[in-house]
Protein backbone atom coordinates (compact mmCIF):
# COMPACT_ATOMS: atom_id res chain seq x y z
CA UNK A 1 0.00 0.00 0.00
CA UNK A 2 1.50 3.59 -0.73
CA UNK A 3 1.80 5.86 2.11
CA UNK A 4 0.31 8.63 0.33
CA UNK A 5 -3.30 9.45 1.28
CA UNK A 6 -6.27 10.69 -0.30
CA UNK A 7 -6.71 14.07 1.58
CA UNK A 8 -8.50 16.93 0.33
CA UNK A 9 -6.49 19.78 0.13
CA UNK A 10 -7.68 23.21 0.95
CA UNK A 11 -5.75 26.92 0.64
CA UNK A 12 -4.70 29.17 3.59
CA UNK A 13 -1.78 30.60 1.48
CA UNK A 14 1.86 30.57 0.33
CA UNK A 15 3.86 28.50 2.70
CA UNK A 16 1.38 26.87 4.20
CA UNK A 17 0.03 23.22 3.57
CA UNK A 18 -3.63 22.49 5.02
CA UNK A 19 -5.86 19.24 4.44
CA UNK A 20 -8.46 16.78 5.57
CA UNK A 21 -8.54 13.16 5.69
CA UNK A 22 -11.06 10.91 4.47
CA UNK A 23 -12.07 7.31 5.39
CA UNK A 24 -9.55 5.84 2.56
CA UNK A 25 -5.77 5.11 2.78
CA UNK A 26 -5.66 3.94 6.27
CA UNK A 27 -5.57 0.09 7.82
CA UNK A 28 -8.46 0.16 9.91
CA UNK A 29 -11.10 -3.29 9.32
CA UNK A 30 -14.62 -3.38 9.40
CA UNK A 31 -16.57 -0.63 10.66
CA UNK A 32 -13.79 1.67 11.13
CA UNK A 33 -12.14 1.41 7.89
CA UNK A 34 -9.70 2.29 6.84
CA UNK A 35 -8.34 5.73 7.83
CA UNK A 36 -9.74 5.69 11.29
CA UNK A 37 -8.03 7.78 14.01
CA UNK A 38 -9.66 8.03 16.84
CA UNK A 39 -7.88 7.05 19.80
CA UNK A 40 -11.24 5.68 21.70
CA UNK A 41 -13.68 3.85 19.82
CA UNK A 42 -12.88 0.77 19.74
CA UNK A 43 -10.76 0.43 17.38
CA UNK A 44 -7.24 -1.86 17.31
CA UNK A 45 -5.13 0.78 19.08
CA UNK A 46 -1.84 -1.07 16.97
CA UNK A 47 -4.20 -0.27 13.69
CA UNK A 48 -5.23 3.92 14.98
CA UNK A 49 -1.41 3.68 15.16
CA UNK A 50 -0.47 2.96 12.09
CA UNK A 51 -2.93 5.52 10.83
CA UNK A 52 -1.24 8.10 12.89
CA UNK A 53 2.47 6.98 10.94
CA UNK A 54 0.76 7.09 7.52
CA UNK A 55 -0.77 10.71 8.86
CA UNK A 56 2.20 11.90 9.79
CA UNK A 57 4.19 11.01 6.79
CA UNK A 58 1.83 12.51 4.70
CA UNK A 59 2.41 16.09 6.35
CA UNK A 60 6.10 15.04 6.60
CA UNK A 61 6.46 15.68 10.36
CA UNK A 62 4.60 14.77 13.80
CA UNK A 63 1.23 15.65 13.89
CA UNK A 64 -0.07 16.83 17.27
CA UNK A 65 -3.54 16.69 18.72
CA UNK A 66 -5.34 18.10 21.51
CA UNK A 67 -7.58 15.65 23.61
CA UNK A 68 -10.62 17.50 22.75
CA UNK A 69 -13.47 18.22 25.49
CA UNK A 70 -16.11 19.71 23.53
CA UNK A 71 -15.00 23.31 25.28
CA UNK A 72 -13.37 26.61 24.53
CA UNK A 73 -9.35 26.10 25.76
CA UNK A 74 -6.91 26.91 23.50
CA UNK A 75 -3.20 25.62 23.46
CA UNK A 76 -0.02 26.96 22.49
CA UNK A 77 2.02 24.21 21.13
CA UNK A 78 5.66 24.94 22.31
CA UNK A 79 6.99 21.14 21.99
CA UNK A 80 6.86 18.54 19.86
CA UNK A 81 5.23 15.36 21.53
CA UNK A 82 7.46 12.42 22.78
CA UNK A 83 7.99 9.63 20.46
CA UNK A 84 4.52 7.30 20.40
CA UNK A 85 2.54 10.19 21.75
CA UNK A 86 -0.29 12.15 19.58
CA UNK A 87 -1.41 14.81 22.15
CA UNK A 88 0.29 18.08 22.97
CA UNK A 89 -2.44 18.92 25.89
CA UNK A 90 -6.22 18.86 26.73
CA UNK A 91 -7.62 21.70 24.38
CA UNK A 92 -10.28 21.86 21.22
CA UNK A 93 -7.93 24.50 19.94
CA UNK A 94 -4.19 24.39 19.24
CA UNK A 95 -1.68 26.89 18.52
CA UNK A 96 2.15 26.73 17.11
CA UNK A 97 4.52 29.15 15.34
CA UNK A 98 7.31 25.58 15.21
CA UNK A 99 7.73 24.53 11.31
CA UNK A 100 8.67 20.82 12.76
CA UNK A 101 5.04 19.86 14.01
CA UNK A 102 1.51 19.57 12.50
CA UNK A 103 -1.33 20.40 13.94
CA UNK A 104 -4.39 18.35 13.52
CA UNK A 105 -7.99 18.08 14.63
CA UNK A 106 -10.07 15.24 14.66
CA UNK A 107 -13.97 15.14 14.15
CA UNK A 108 -16.99 13.10 13.07
CA UNK A 109 -19.37 15.45 12.08
CA UNK A 110 -18.65 18.73 14.63
CA UNK A 111 -16.98 20.85 12.95
CA UNK A 112 -13.06 21.65 12.32
CA UNK A 113 -11.16 24.71 11.44
CA UNK A 114 -7.86 24.82 9.92
CA UNK A 115 -6.23 28.82 10.22
CA UNK A 116 -3.21 29.97 9.61
CA UNK A 117 -1.15 33.32 8.97
CA UNK A 118 1.29 32.48 6.08
CA UNK A 119 3.21 35.71 6.45
CA UNK A 120 3.65 35.66 10.12
CA UNK A 121 4.09 32.04 10.76
CA UNK A 122 1.44 30.85 12.70
CA UNK A 123 -1.05 27.68 12.26
CA UNK A 124 -3.99 26.93 14.35
CA UNK A 125 -6.62 24.32 14.56
CA UNK A 126 -10.39 24.44 16.36
CA UNK A 127 -12.82 21.72 17.12
CA UNK A 128 -15.85 23.55 17.22
CA UNK A 129 -18.79 21.75 18.26
CA UNK A 130 -21.90 22.22 19.59
CA UNK A 131 -20.78 23.41 23.07
CA UNK A 132 -17.55 24.70 22.15
CA UNK A 133 -18.88 26.95 19.90
CA UNK A 134 -21.42 28.00 22.28
CA UNK A 135 -18.09 28.42 24.90
CA UNK A 136 -16.09 30.26 22.23
CA UNK A 137 -13.60 28.04 21.04
CA UNK A 138 -13.62 30.30 17.74
CA UNK A 139 -12.98 33.50 19.63
CA UNK A 140 -10.36 31.52 21.96
CA UNK A 141 -8.36 30.55 18.58
CA UNK A 142 -7.83 33.23 16.92
CA UNK A 143 -6.78 35.28 20.05
CA UNK A 144 -4.03 33.14 21.06
CA UNK A 145 -3.26 33.10 17.14
CA UNK A 146 -3.11 36.54 17.51
CA UNK A 147 -1.43 36.80 20.69
CA UNK A 148 1.72 34.69 18.59
CA UNK A 149 1.71 37.13 16.23
CA UNK A 150 -0.72 36.49 14.39
CA UNK A 151 -2.36 39.60 12.00
CA UNK A 152 -3.95 38.64 8.61
CA UNK A 153 -5.56 35.07 9.78
CA UNK A 154 -7.27 32.61 6.91
CA UNK A 155 -9.20 29.82 8.06
CA UNK A 156 -10.76 26.99 6.25
CA UNK A 157 -14.32 25.42 7.96
CA UNK A 158 -14.10 21.27 7.24
CA UNK A 159 -16.81 18.66 6.90
CA UNK A 160 -19.43 18.66 9.23
CA UNK A 161 -22.84 17.96 9.78
CA UNK A 162 -25.21 20.22 8.05
CA UNK A 163 -28.12 22.35 8.91
CA UNK A 164 -30.25 20.24 7.42
CA UNK A 165 -29.23 16.96 8.90
CA UNK A 166 -28.32 17.98 12.45
CA UNK A 167 -31.95 17.36 14.54
CA UNK A 168 -31.90 18.45 17.83
CA UNK A 169 -34.55 18.97 20.23
CA UNK A 170 -35.98 22.48 19.59
CA UNK A 171 -35.43 24.17 23.25
CA UNK A 172 -31.71 22.96 22.55
CA UNK A 173 -31.94 24.53 18.80
CA UNK A 174 -33.34 27.68 20.89
CA UNK A 175 -31.09 27.94 23.48
CA UNK A 176 -27.67 27.64 21.32
CA UNK A 177 -29.44 30.32 19.07
CA UNK A 178 -29.76 32.70 21.34
CA UNK A 179 -26.22 32.43 22.45
CA UNK A 180 -24.72 31.86 18.95
CA UNK A 181 -27.07 33.72 16.39
CA UNK A 182 -28.28 32.09 12.88
CA UNK A 183 -27.63 28.65 13.73
CA UNK A 184 -31.41 27.70 13.96
CA UNK A 185 -32.39 25.34 11.12
CA UNK A 186 -34.83 22.77 10.21
CA UNK A 187 -34.20 19.47 8.60
CA UNK A 188 -34.97 18.52 5.43
CA UNK A 189 -37.78 16.41 6.72
CA UNK A 190 -39.01 19.55 9.11
CA UNK A 191 -38.13 19.05 12.53
CA UNK A 192 -35.67 21.61 14.73
CA UNK A 193 -32.26 21.62 13.81
CA UNK A 194 -28.84 23.65 13.83
CA UNK A 195 -26.71 24.60 11.22
CA UNK A 196 -22.84 24.48 12.99
CA UNK A 197 -21.01 25.32 10.34
CA UNK A 198 -22.86 28.59 9.83
CA UNK A 199 -22.43 29.52 13.37
CA UNK A 200 -18.43 29.03 13.01
CA UNK A 201 -18.37 31.01 9.68
CA UNK A 202 -20.04 34.00 11.04
CA UNK A 203 -18.01 33.48 14.41
CA UNK A 204 -14.91 33.77 12.29
CA UNK A 205 -15.69 37.05 10.50
CA UNK A 206 -16.96 38.50 13.77
CA UNK A 207 -13.54 37.83 15.52
CA UNK A 208 -11.80 39.74 12.12
CA UNK A 209 -11.20 36.78 10.32
CA UNK A 210 -11.78 38.59 6.62
CA UNK A 211 -10.70 35.20 4.24
CA UNK A 212 -12.63 32.46 5.08
CA UNK A 213 -13.35 29.27 2.91
CA UNK A 214 -15.50 26.65 3.31
CA UNK A 215 -15.17 23.02 2.63
CA UNK A 216 -18.77 21.88 1.92
CA UNK A 217 -19.61 18.17 2.79
CA UNK A 218 -22.52 17.01 4.95
CA UNK A 219 -20.72 14.17 7.23
CA UNK A 220 -23.95 12.72 7.86
CA UNK A 221 -24.74 12.47 3.97
CA UNK A 222 -21.44 11.76 2.47
CA UNK A 223 -19.81 8.18 3.47
CA UNK A 224 -16.51 9.45 2.41
CA UNK A 225 -16.39 10.66 6.04
CA UNK A 226 -17.35 9.23 9.41
CA UNK A 227 -20.11 10.63 11.12
CA UNK A 228 -21.47 9.83 14.90
CA UNK A 229 -24.99 10.62 13.85
CA UNK A 230 -25.22 8.02 10.91
CA UNK A 231 -23.19 5.71 13.23
CA UNK A 232 -25.84 5.66 15.94
CA UNK A 233 -28.50 5.63 13.74
CA UNK A 234 -27.28 2.29 12.08
CA UNK A 235 -25.75 0.84 15.02
CA UNK A 236 -22.32 0.96 13.33
CA UNK A 237 -19.13 2.04 15.47
CA UNK A 238 -18.13 5.13 14.54
CA UNK A 239 -14.23 6.52 13.80
CA UNK A 240 -13.24 9.79 13.36
CA UNK A 241 -11.20 11.84 10.30
CA UNK A 242 -8.82 14.72 10.67
CA UNK A 243 -8.22 18.43 9.20
CA UNK A 244 -4.04 19.25 9.35
CA UNK A 245 -2.28 22.25 9.20
CA UNK A 246 1.60 23.06 9.31
CA UNK A 247 3.83 25.74 7.83
CA UNK A 248 5.91 24.99 4.77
Amino acid sequence: MSDALPVLEVDLGPGVRAFFTTRAGGVSEGEHAALNLGVAVEDDPARVASNHELLAREAGRRVAFGRQVHGADALDVEVVPRDGEIFAGTADALVTTRRDLALGVVVADCVPVLLADAARGVVATAHAGRAGLVAGVVESVVALARSRGARELRAVVGPAICGACYEVPAAMRDEVDAAVPGTASTTSWGTPALDLPRGVLDRLRAAGVERVGHLEACTFTDERFFSHRRSSADGTRRGRFAGVVLLG
